[in-house]
Order: C-alpha cells, then structure tokens, then sequence
C-alpha cells in the first residue's frame, strides 16, 4: 500500500463539493492529458461526458456539470476568479461552443454534449463518468474514472488513486503502524512522524510553508465568509448567517478594514463559553458558506465537511493558548495523516459512506489535531480521532435539493464541537485503558458504510431531502 501525502488530504479546494465539483472536474482535466498523449487538441472535433449515480442525481446541486464544463475548457480550480464561474458557464450554453483545453472551439450543445444519467449506476464506484473524445479522422477515445472522495479520482483499469503516492520510510497504514514507528523512533509528538515520513515529498522547510500557506486561507476563506451576507445560489433560498454572528459578536457598527484587523478583534473578545462556542459555530458556518457559493475552500477531507478543521484550527489560536506557527503546522500535519487511515482503510467518500465519511472523519482529524498541539501523546491523539468518529457512526449524508447547504453546512458547527470534547476527553484519560482502537472505529465505520441504504449515501433519495417539502431546485 502506497503513502499519502497530509497535503492530499488538507489541500486547496473549490465549492460546493469535493467529490462532486473537484473530483470531475480533476477528471475532464486527466482527459485532457490523456487526448494530449497521443493525439493533439486541434484534431477533436467533439467531446462529450456523462455521469451516473450520485454523481448525475445531485450533480446540478453539486456543479458537476459546471465542474465538467470548466474543466474541459483548460480552467483550473485553484486558479481561476471564482466570481467570472457564472459568467463563463452562461457563455459556454448561451454559444452553444465551448474551448477545449483553452485551445479548439467545438461544439458543445447542454444535454447532448453533457449528460447527467440518473437512471444508471458504474459498477466500479457510485461517482462514475465517461468522457469521450471523437476525432476528425472518425476515431473515438472514450475513459471512464470515478470521484472517490476528496477530489482524488480513480481509474478502473488499475485502481488506483490518480495522485502523488510514494512509499515513506515509516508507513503508517493503521493506527497501530503509528504506535510502532513512535515507538520505535522514540519520538514523543505523533507530528514530528509526520515530519519524518513528509520528507518522502518534499523537505521539512517546504513542508512548514505548505502548512502555513493552508493556515493563510483557511484565514481568508473564513474572513470572507463572515462578510458576506444575502442568501446562498440553489434555490433553496438559505440565508447566510455568518454574517450576521460576527457583527453581534464583535459589535454591529464596527467596521474591521482588513483581515489582521479582525482576527486582532477575534483574539480579544470576551472568552466566555457562550462567546468561544457562538465563535466556532460562526467560524464552520463562513467556511461552508463560501463552500456553497462555489468559494475557494480548504478540502479537509472534503468540501461538505471543509468548516470542522478551520473551525477547530481558528478556535485554538484565538482561544487557546496553543496559539503559535509551530503549533499549527503540527495541528494540520497530525489532521492531514488522521485522514489518510481513514482513507486507504474505509472512505472520505459520502457517495460510498454517508455523512460519516465527510464530517466524522473531518472531526476525527480536527479532535487528532488539537490533541496533538494541546500536549497529547500519540496514544490520546488517536484516542481523540477514535472518539469523534465513534460519535458520527451511521450519519447519513441526505442533502436536500442537492445542495451542499441542509443539512451539510450546521453539521460542521457540530463537528467541531464533537471534535474539541474529544481532545478534551482524550487528554484526561488513559489509552491504555480504552476499549476500542481508532483502528476499531475506521473499521465500524466502513462496516456501517457497506451496510448503508443507497438512498442515504449522497442521492437526497432519503432521510431530509424526501421528508422535507421544498420546490424542486
């Protein structure tokens, strides 16, 4: 089994899904490679791609489509201005053309060119897609991959994750590889594994300013968040509310030019509990907000459950005295390589876990995170993953419309406060003691996955997508 980097984990993302915007749109830009391989841009003369399973059901929630579109035509997530999205999708419709790869224009008609198929599932994984390419010379290149969580994307023919995976020196696959290898170093922090075992991708100083880089916007991300205000795309007609709990929290005729500003005024509000906990709701609500806007995120695994690590991380450097640069490069190193047992041994994926696999895993890594930096050892860093996950067991993901908003963006207030008692528990307890492993609890997890209704596993066929009585979106 190969290692994954912390950074595949916790990385730049953009809303409203991770598997359902990034993973496509990941995947029209693999085609693009793949048509480059042997072929030149300029020799297509039509492209089409069709979704299936989860993927088409909720896909216009999602923007799968507007990921397929945007990613078909050269744009890349991390890079492009996330306010010219609508402009450039109306265009693409309204033209009926679209550019291929930022170089050919061919024709490209909605629902014929772009089809979400409701009506069938990939038997490889319920996050499937075909694109296909025909030439002018009349030959067809047709790939199917699968969106697996996070916005890593899989190929059947040899499944595997199509990222950056190499083996480190200490691979650490299981809790238990990683009370070995601590052991075994003699190192007395789970980060400075981490560390160790990162050097297998980059050296120690990169790897400190990647870290720092996520702090920096996760920072902004949640600043924009918390002034913006109006209701949210979709139709389901949510109000943003992060908004309107920073002005009552910082007062309602205070104007804060500039972030440093704002995160100053953060640090010295009262730190009272009704306060500190109003603050982390407030801070997963302007996270998930911006998620659903098509913001520019952090994918922490992923973007539904992208709130619960910038909610924990802000809370602890605003509140708590663990508040330093070192402390949160260990705090994103330890979350990022909580996500990675989780993914190579159950699924980040809602599509193939429910709700469990998004925020439960999200609040295992941020309760990790926040152990790690409040001076737990390895043993009560896992014991505080194991606990937050215990307590998500069997959640159902069941976004109603579609729409990563009901329930998706208040479940990332409650894991982040399901992840700060479990750090809290975790470090007045004994591991030695527990019952259960965080091995114990990915496997339950992954158990509890398989078991799981389809309707309850990212389709809204179930749960409060059917129960409540909205207009169609």
């Amino acid at each position: 089994m190969e290692s994954i980097s912390v950074f595949e984990i916790i990385k730049v993302g953009i809303g409203p899904s991770s598997s359902h915007t990034m993973g496509p749109w990941n995947a029209a830009e693999m085609f693009l490679s793949e048509i480059r391989r042997n072929h030149q841009i300029s020799e297509v003369a039509e492209v089409y791609v069709e979704f299936f399973g989860s993927l088409a059901k909720t896909g216009i929630g999602h923007g799968t489509d507007i990921a397929g579109m945007l990613g078909l035509s050269g744009e890349n997530f991390k890079k492009i201005d996330t306010d010219k999205i609508d402009a450039k999708i109306a265009e693409i419709k309204n033209s009926g053309k679209l550019i291929l790869g930022a170089e050919k224009e061919i024709p490209f008609i909605y629902g014929k060119h772009l089809v979400l198929n409701m009506q069938k599932s990939l038997d490889f994984h319920p996050n499937g897609m075909i694109f296909k390419a025909v030439f002018n010379n009349g030959e067809i290149l047709e790939k199917d991959y699968y969106s697996v969580g996070g916005g890593f994307v899989a190929t059947q023919e040899d499944n595997s994750i199509e990222s950056h995976c190499i083996r480190t020196p200490y691979p650490c696959h299981k809790g238990e590889d990683i009370s070995k290898y601590c052991e075994k170093l003699g190192v007395q922090r789970l980060s400075d594994l981490v560390y160790i075992n990162e050097e297998a991708w980059r050296t120690k100083e990169e790897t400190r300013s990647e870290a720092l880089y996520i702090w920096q916007q996760i920072k902004e991300c949640i600043y924009k968040g918390v002034n913006k205000e109006g209701v949210l795309p979709g139709g389901l007609n949510v109000t943003r509310r992060a908004a309107d709990f920073n002005r009552k929290l910082l007062g309602e005729d205070v104007i804060y030019k500039n972030i440093n500003e704002w995160f100053a005024a953060v640090k010295n509000s009262p730190k009272d509990f009704n306060q500190i906990t109003r603050w982390i709701s407030c801070f997963a609500l302007a996270v998930n907000e911006e998620n659903a806007s098509f913001g520019r995120i952090i994918t922490a695994p992923t973007n539904g459950a992208s709130g619960v690590i910038p909610a924990v991380l802000m809370y602890s450097q605003t509140f708590t005295e663990f508040n330093s640069e070192e402390d949160i490069i260990r705090f994103i190193l330890v979350a990022g390589e909580i996500g990675t047992l989780f993914k190579k041994n159950a699924t980040i994926s809602a599509a193939m876990g429910g709700c469990q696999a998004e925020i439960g895993v999200s609040s295992a890594m941020a309760a990790a995170g926040l152990t790690e930096i409040s001076g737990g050892t390895p043993a009560q860093v896992m014991m505080a993953a194991e606990i937050a996950m215990e307590h998500h067991l069997g959640l159902t993901c069941d976004p109603i419309g579609g729409l990563v908003q009901i329930p998706c963006i208040e479940r990332n207030s409650m894991g982040a406060m399901k992840a700060i008692t479990a750090c809290h528990i975790a470090l007045e307890s004994d591991p030695s003691k527990a019952r259960v492993s965080l091995d114990d609890v990915i496997k339950s997890m992954w158990e509890t996955a398989l078991d799981m209704n389809s309707k309850y596993k990212e389709t809204s066929e179930g749960g409060l997508a059917v129960a409540v009585n909205v207009a169609e979106c």
